[in-house]
């Protein structure tokens, strides 16, 4: 059995409603208006003298009181039949100019929906383009458009990224199997090169480890952004930060960095992994991207209502403009010259935490060279919370 197709209140139909609701109110208001005034108006007979008559045309001859009734009705009737005509064809015309101007007016919010239904990862490229009255209508078309731009942004990001991951992937797995098959087809290959080939596969692998630990961090933190946090314990700054100074003193040795650290308390309320892995990342990037007998520098304190972390560090230029790139996951800003290139993912992974803490990460660019991170968190115990699970 067919359903068949109910009528839907539809906006331009309750628009169209109402139009003709207030207008054929309004005319019959103004009819009954009319019509009391004619009732009253009619008044001819007011100034003669009691008594009179009139004679009419044919001879006929009436009480004045009587004859003033019969034009009185006669005038009414009248009025009421024309005027109900006129409302009616008044109000035929007005409902359907008023079912024309609403879908006229409606007109791009069938665009809008015609759009959304085309949607889809190879169709983001379209638009409304409206090119109306600047009116609400025009307004929303202008957010919807600008949503569609920021979306298309947001898969062209996921894109690069997922396109990025399996090529830095891809990198540290070929040179795994390459040194495997060219050990493996030598058949002069005695322990000395099967040792060395051992050593490149699990630098290899160690390298796509910490590049799946970036990946699963860099996750952890966005999908934190905005939301309560899944752990929150108090800690301090200073102490992550000095635990990741330890972990990279043999490079630091190694390449004669002078550090510089002034490591006051700065409190914190949040994830102890994460925030870790924040101080963690900003000391490594000042290692790696430092050059031989550079400066790094160091310090944590708090301020009012935050708790900040700064680290510092000679290197290479960086121009100003060139400093929001370096957020973009996989952007290495510029040559490494003294450590192992990085997975690209240190700021990104930055500027997540910070965000998942309610916190605010500040990059400047230094004279001569390098870059000084200021990273600001609510200070534990202050006003302004981070986001807090239930």
């Amino acid at each position: 059995m067919t359903r068949r197709p109910r009528l839907r209140p539809t906006l331009r139909l309750r628009l169209t409603v109402l139009n003709g609701v207030l207008l054929v109110s309004t005319g019959a208001i103004l009819l009954f208006l009319a019509w009391l005034l004619v009732r009253d108006g009619v008044r001819l007979t007011d100034e003669l003298a009691p008594e009179s008559t009139v004679v009419l045309a044919d001879g006929r001859v009436l009480d004045a009181g009587g004859w003033q009734q019969q034009v009185a009705d006669a005038a009414s009737r009248e009025l009421l039949v024309t005027g109900l005509l006129a409302l009616v064809g008044i109000s035929v015309v007005g409902v359907a100019g008023a079912y024309a101007v609403a879908g006229r007016a409606l007109r791009p919010l069938h665009q809008v929906t015609a759009t959304a239904r085309r949607l889809g990862e190879a169709t983001l490229d379209q638009r409304i383009g409206y090119q109306g009255a600047d009116d609400e209508v025009a307004e929303l078309a202008k957010t919807f458009d600008a949503m569609l731009d920021r979306l298309a942004e947001a898969f062209e990001a996921q894109k690069r990224f997922v396109a990025n991951a399996s090529h830095e992937l891809r990198t540290p797995l070929a040179v795994m199997r390459t040194e495997v098959d060219v050990t493996l087809s030598d058949d002069e290959a005695d322990t000395a090169e099967y040792r060395r080939m051992a050593t490149v596969v699990r630098d290899a692998s160690e390298r796509a480890n910490g590049l799946v630990d970036a990946l699963l961090v860099l996750a952890r933190s966005e999908a934190q952004s905005g939301r309560p946090l899944g752990r929150r314990t108090e800690c301090d700054l200073a102490h992550g930060t000095a635990n990741a100074l330890s972990a990279v003193r043999r490079e630091v040795e190694r390449i004669g960095l002078r550090v510089e650290t002034d490591l006051a308390p700065a409190p914190v309320v949040g994830d102890p992994g994460l925030l870790d892995r924040l101080a963690g990342n900003l000391i490594e990037n000042a290692v790696r991207y430092n050059h031989l007998h550079g400066r790094l520098w160091v310090r944590t304190g708090t301020e009012g209502e935050h708790s900040w972390l700064v680290v510092g560090n000679t290197g290479f230029e960086v121009d100003q403009a060139d400093v929001p790139g370096l957020f973009e996951p996989f952007r290495r800003g510029g040559r490494e010259r003294t450590g192992a290139r990085g997975s690209g993912l240190g700021l990104s992974i930055v500027r997540a935490v910070c965000g998942a803490h309610g916190g605010r990460v500040r990059v400047v660019a230094q004279n001569g060279g390098g870059l000084e991170v200021t990273v600001t968190l609510p200070r534990a115990g202050s006003a302004e919370r981070v986001p807090t699970g239930p």
